[in-house]
């Protein structure tokens, strides 16, 4: 190996000058991290203990790779394109199409002149773009470390134990509580294909050591999780860093995750050190700059433009001067023809290492995803509804929902389709039903590491975080053969009390970011909302989720669908109808006590399938009346009371009643369909009724003066306390007597509400 640490001594060379010039010129990036990295990182890349095409990232028996400590990014693009430049060159020179990589798919010398700049190489880590052998959007600190987990998960369920997940991250990240939680869930699921290597630096941003702050060592806060531990003193070594590496890979368990640890100097080669090297470059032309150009031009007989003086003044002649620099750097390398070809020939060798069949243990080999039993929830079996005159909450529909749409695609395909997990609340979150069965299907029941691994129902703790990366990780492993066209891996479904949503917000953000960006097809992830409203009552304020819930909002339109089913037999449908759009991000908001299902016929309300339009005409308009006003309404008590209040309504009001499960799955319907529900006419004289805070409903208020007579929680700006169900309905204003008193005042005021609107118009 000798010969090759001599190579990778001058891999490293250049990728620091690529690095260096970079954030010289453009002022911004993390030099000390990037640093301390290189050599795990090429070593990693070049050792052939990874295995992967750097040609085909989108290729689905590749190792995976995440970046954990997404703010080192410059050490990807620099080694990047120290590749990709070598592989040009060596395909101009041959012609071979084995050298051939598109453009579009690996980093190149001149990209970096777009570093931090608009629509160029993002600053923190991306998987897209020129950067999709990366598998996962990082920068958070240790939000890769769950979606590891889950990618190391997908691949272990998929019969794909031989497929790798290797993460990079820097110890800072583990003291975030998600370390914790994914040290823990990497055990249970017995990940053994999951390797973390650890930049054991020591320092952050602040100007402490972390280790004046954290007790121990790696060996310490990882064997006492059940990992493997492997690591070295010497990170800068690249006999220990290999060797580090080699021995873990070669001596892994089946069912036993990985650490590697290297103690490295953040900084290493820069000049300034630890935390000082952290996020700030050196000074643009600087003379600490150039003294650290000086090893590098002295080894290589290369002197820099502009070498010992200040940067130009002139914008065009500084990018000018970076580009002639970065030419220089590129020349070091292509007229190596030695490097040039180690570079290249090495990583087809290990392209050429992949599988180029489906291995005999792999159970994706057929994908349900088009299986229209997913989807046609109009020919779903009776027992998925309740009848009229039950009384079952609406949670209770969501097991009964995922007993089926488990089983029927069990029974067909061998596995499930989604994959569940929850925060010690499975059952009470009614998760549960994804691992029944029914009548001759057993059911895939709890996932256990050797006994069912294709089990559905993970057996976690209290590991919302965890729970939530699991999921949008295992979403994004996509084993399809045209990933580009479909989508073949596991769906996911996570639940927890509406009042704890904003411990899933990071990874559902950052899913969404990587289902918008990536041109590589992502599966879904239901993210349940259990338990919400003020019908949590017993548990009182502190589990309500009145307000919680929005964080489910936060997103761009058109990336994440919210349900609100108000009964049990909305559920499936809502679903049904959510599942089959393009979106990936499905937010399902249940509610706790039972209601009595009503009888639609008797009532004179639409079917339960309306559901599936978003919103729906509980009562019209009485054409020989004059009008009073629309009403719409979201939530399970407050559209429950309303609908034993529709007799007395009908008689006292001309209202028209919109129920409102879903704006999202509104906004898709046909326009015509939009105007004869809720013509802006009827939108401009409505109020709202809802479960949840007022603000929630923002996308169905019309004007302050629709929202100044809108019903809910929220109705006092004060938080709500706690008690049986219907003291505290009363308490929130949303009791029958309630509902019915500011219907009232909405009608009775009719007129200056008409004029007040016209005031403001």
């Amino acid at each position: 190996m000798e010969k090759e640490f001599q190579l990778w001594e001058k891999i490293k060379d250049i990728t620091y000058q690529y690095l260096d010039f970079t954030l010289n010129y453009r002022q911004s990036g993390h030099p000390g991290g990037s640093h301390s990295k290189a050599h795990m990182l090429i070593a990693l890349l070049f050792g052939k203990k990874m295995t992967y095409d750097i040609r085909k990232p989108e290729y689905r028996f590749n190792d995976r790779l995440i970046l954990s400590a997404g703010h080192t990014i410059p050490i990807i693009y620099s080694v990047f394109s120290v590749i990709g430049d070598a592989f040009d060159e060596m395909y101009k020179q041959t012609k071979d199409a084995k050298y051939l990589i598109d453009e579009d798919k690996l980093v190149r010398y001149y990209d970096l002149l777009t570093f931090r700049y608009n629509k160029g190489l993002p600053g923190h880590a991306e998987s897209s773009g020129k950067t999709l052998l990366l598998k996962f959007n990082t920068g958070p600190s240790a939000h890769g470390l769950p979606a590891s987990v889950g990618q190391a998960l997908a691949l272990k369920k998929a019969g794909l134990q031989d497929v790798k997940v290797f993460l990079i991250e820097g110890e800072g990240a583990l003291t975030a509580g998600a370390t914790h939680e994914s040290q823990n869930g990497a055990w249970a699921y017995g990940l053994g294909n999951l390797f973390w290597l650890l930049d054991w630096n020591d320092f952050g941003i602040d100007d402490r050591p972390f280790s004046s702050v954290v007790y121990g060592t790696p060996d310490e806060w990882f064997s006492a999780h059940g990992w493997k531990v492997h690591g070295t003193m010497n990170g800068h070594s690249w006999q220990d860093v290999y060797n580090t590496i080699k021995k873990a890979v070669e001596e892994a368990n089946d069912n036993i995750p990985n650490l590697m640890w290297f103690k490295t100097k953040k900084g290493y080669e820069y000049g300034v050190y630890d935390n000082k090297s952290h996020g700030v470059p050196h000074k643009k032309n600087s003379e600490i700059f150039w003294e650290t150009r000086k090893p590098f031009m002295e080894k290589y007989g290369v002197e820099f433009i502009g070498f010992g003086k200040p940067a130009p003044s002139d914008p065009y002649e500084e990018r000018k001067q970076w580009e002639e620099n970065l030419k220089i750097i590129n020349r070091v390398l292509t007229s190596d023809e030695k490097l040039l070809k180690y570079i290249t020939d090495t990583l087809v060798e290990i392209a050429e290492t992949l599988p180029k069949e489906a291995p005999s243990t792999f159970v994706l080999n057929q994908n349900p995803y088009k299986d229209p039993a997913i989807y046609d929830y109009k020919n779903y079996p009776d027992w998925l509804f309740a009848k009229p005159g039950e009384n079952v909450p609406n949670r209770a529909a969501l097991a009964k929902w995922g007993m089926y749409i488990n089983g029927v695609i069990g029974r067909k395909y061998g596995r499930p389709l989604f994959v569940a997990t929850s925060a010690d609340l499975t059952e009470s979150t009614n998760l549960h039903g994804f691992g029944l069965g029914k009548d001759d299907f057993a059911g895939f029941g709890v996932y256990d590491r050797e006994k069912n691994v294709n089990g559905a129902i993970l057996p976690s703790a209290i590991t919302e975080f965890l729970n939530a990366g699991v999921c949008a990780g295992l979403a994004t492993v996509n084993l399809s053969k045209n990933p580009y066209e479909d989508f073949n891996g596991f769906w996911a479904i996570t639940s927890t009390y509406g009042s704890f949503m904003y411990l899933k917000y990071g990874a559902i953000r950052l899913f969404s970011q990587m289902a918008q960006d990536s041109p590589i097809k992502f599966g879904k992830v239901i993210w349940v909302a259990g338990h919400s409203g003020p019908e949590t009552a017993e548990d009182s304020r502190t589990h309500f989720g009145i307000f919680e819930p929005g964080v489910l909002q936060l997103l761009p339109k058109g990336k994440i669908i919210n349900l609100y089913p108000w009964e049990h037999n909305e559920v499936p449908v809502l679903l049904a109808a959510a599942l089959a759009t393009d979106i990936n991000n499905i937010a399902l908001h249940l509610t706790r006590p039972p209601i009595e299902i009503p009888d639609r016929n008797a009532l004179g309300i639409p079917s339960h399938f309306e559901a599936a339009k978003g919103a729906y005409i509980i009562n019209d308009f009485d054409p020989n009346r004059r009008k009073d006003g629309t009403i719409i309404v979201r939530g399970t008590s407050t559209t429950y009371n309303l609908i034993k209040l529709l007799p007395q309504l009908r008689k006292d009001f001309n209202l028209k009643i919109i129920a409102a499960p879903s704006f999202e799955l509104f906004m898709m319907q046909k326009e015509e369909y939009r105007n004869k529900v809720l013509p802006l006419e009827d939108w401009m004289d409505s109020m709202v009724i809802t479960n949840e805070s007022k603000k929630l409903m923002h996308d169905w208020i019309f004007s302050k003066v629709s929202e100044e007579y809108s019903l809910s929680s929220d109705w006092d700006n004060q938080w709500r306390t706690g008690g049986t169900v219907d003291e505290i309905l009363k308490e929130a204003h949303l009791d029958c007597d309630s509902i019915y008193s500011g219907i009232k005042k909405f009608v009775k005021d009719r007129e200056k509400r008409i004029a007040k609107l016209k005031s403001i118009l």
